[in-house]
């Protein structure tokens, strides 16, 4: 007797640095107005608003003219608003949000999912997402 075997399905995570609309019942402008950027030590080698350098060899090595939090968390919030985000979404939050600066992208990554807290870092062009909305200098679309 022959009998097809059913394969459960693969189970895919969203490509990671890949913009994904949020869930249903989120929005992206409310959203954005509740996240904010805190930094980590581990992207510092001075001391900084994000505590006490701790830079681990592998990380990226923050550029000190980023020194301001609420400069920093406009970015974020201009770039979560425009839809610059990727999954997995960690409850309300998307895991990633991706924002341009002086021909670099810049990733955040959340660190704490129930404040809405995120870390950033530089990308190398070839870690790049594609097709992200273009945010102007002043911050419009």
């Amino acid at each position: 007797m022959h009998t097809d075997r059913m394969r459960a399905p693969k189970r895919r995570r969203p490509l990671r640095r890949t913009p994904q609309t949020p869930p249903d019942g989120i929005s992206l402008a409310d959203l954005a107005q509740r996240a904010s950027y805190v930094g980590s030590g581990e992207h510092k080698s001075y001391p900084s608003f994000a505590g006490t350098p701790k830079l681990r060899a592998d990380a990226s090595k923050c550029d000190p003219r980023f020194a301001d939090p609420a400069e920093i968390t406009g970015w974020l919030r201009q770039t979560i608003a425009c839809g610059n985000v990727g999954a997995p979404w960690e409850g309300e939050f998307p895991r990633y949000a991706w924002h341009r600066l002086d021909n670099v992208i810049y990733e955040a990554r959340l660190v704490n999912r129930e404040l809405g807290q995120y870390k950033g870092y530089p990308l190398d062009p070839d870690e790049w997402p594609e097709k992200l909305t273009e945010i102007s200098e002043d911050g419009d679309r």
